[in-house]
């Protein structure tokens, strides 16, 4: 007697519809880019502030208000460049603010008591700048002193041989100064940001397609491999040191001529690298070395400027500002380290 064999046929459940191709692909390409860039997240965060800004006061994208808003982005995104590379290679330079307010003192002093010419009181300012650099990498790699603690000696011996030369007292633009050197360097509406996006897309193709820029983030990344490698970590980060000290003398030049004096302020002194390392942080650089990006560092510069010309616009007072600020911080770092972490492991 035969058995009969019944084959049941598995039911197919029904799932999920699937989402259309053009959502997925959208989602998926978005997803990518805040994976694959840095600065994508940031620059979404900018254009959204731009638009709630210009609902809430449309003189917001006004010619005159834009140009506050750059005046505002251009020195921080400058020094912030340079404090982007000193991450990236694992340091960190707090007296690039001293150096923002000492520059245009040199200037001043090379120019009005040595009588030496306009364009070379300026280059030797940079000159000294680049010394303090190689000082600040001096003391922190080569004497091993860790660099938060080296910068801020030198940000407080800064200080007080500023306040001491000048005693205090604000200074005027070198006679020789005035006219188109002026304005060719920071008193023309759109020269710091000029200025400030050429320094940018430089140092950008510096950092992540020059030999250079490869070395910076070796070095910070993993010092000891690099250093088994061949690469001269040593050299890396002093020239870090001293590239930073001179963007931030550079940025504070062009900042005094755009204001049309030279102040011992200028900056807020200690306020100068807080923003800058604010800027890197929201842009995507890691404290924690070895990755970063200079692009970012632009546009979180020009978030802080939008939000604090907003806040202004709308008639909220300074204080607001400095919270969120610390928020956005906190917030960028988190999203970072998260990034990261799925960059690492490849899941989207």
């Amino acid at each position: 007697m035969s058995e009969t064999v019944h084959v049941v046929e598995p039911v197919e459940r029904a799932g999920p519809p699937p989402r259309p191709a053009g959502r997925r692909n959208a989602l998926s390409l978005l997803r990518d880019a805040l994976l694959r860039r840095r600065e994508a997240s940031v620059l979404i965060v900018a254009l959204a502030l731009m638009a709630y800004f210009q609902f809430t006061k449309s003189i917001f994208l006004t010619h005159d208000n834009l140009r506050n808003i750059a005046q505002a982005t251009a020195p921080n995104a400058i020094v912030a460049t340079g404090i982007v590379l000193l991450l990236v290679s694992g340091e960190i330079d707090l007296s690039v603010g001293m150096t923002f307010a000492l520059a245009p003192f040199l200037m001043h002093y090379f120019a009005d008591f040595y009588h030496v010419p306009a364009i070379a009181a300026i280059l030797l300012a940079l000159i000294v700048a680049a010394g303090i650099g190689w000082f600040n990498g001096f003391i922190s790699i080569v004497l091993r002193v860790p660099s938060f603690v080296a910068t801020l000696g030198t940000f407080y011996a800064l200080q007080g041989f500023l306040l001491t030369t000048s005693h205090a007292y604000p200074a005027e633009i070198p006679k020789g100064m005035e006219g188109a050197i002026r304005g060719w360097l920071g008193a023309a509406d759109w020269a710091e940001l000029s200025w400030c996006v050429v320094i940018v897309v430089v140092f950008h193709v510096v950092l992540t397609r020059t030999r250079w820029g490869l070395h910076t983030i070796s070095v910070g990344g993993n010092i000891v491999g690099a250093t088994e490698a061949g690469i001269r970590a040593r050299r890396i980060k002093i020239g870090n040191f001293m590239i930073a000290s001179v963007l931030a003398a550079f940025a504070g030049i062009m900042e005094a001529f755009r204001v049309h004096t030279i102040d011992p302020n200028l900056g807020g002194g200690a306020q100068i690298p807080f923003l800058a390392i604010s800027a890197a942080v929201i842009g995507g650089t890691a404290l924690a070395g070895g990755s970063g990006t200079i692009a970012g560092a632009f546009v979180g510069a020009l978030v802080l400027a939008e939000l604090q010309d907003g806040f202004n616009l709308i008639g909220i007072s300074a204080n607001p500002y400095f919270l969120i600020l610390g928020g956005a911080i906190l917030v960028s770092m988190v999203a970072n380290q998260y990034l990261s972490r799925l960059r690492r492991t490849g899941r989207t």
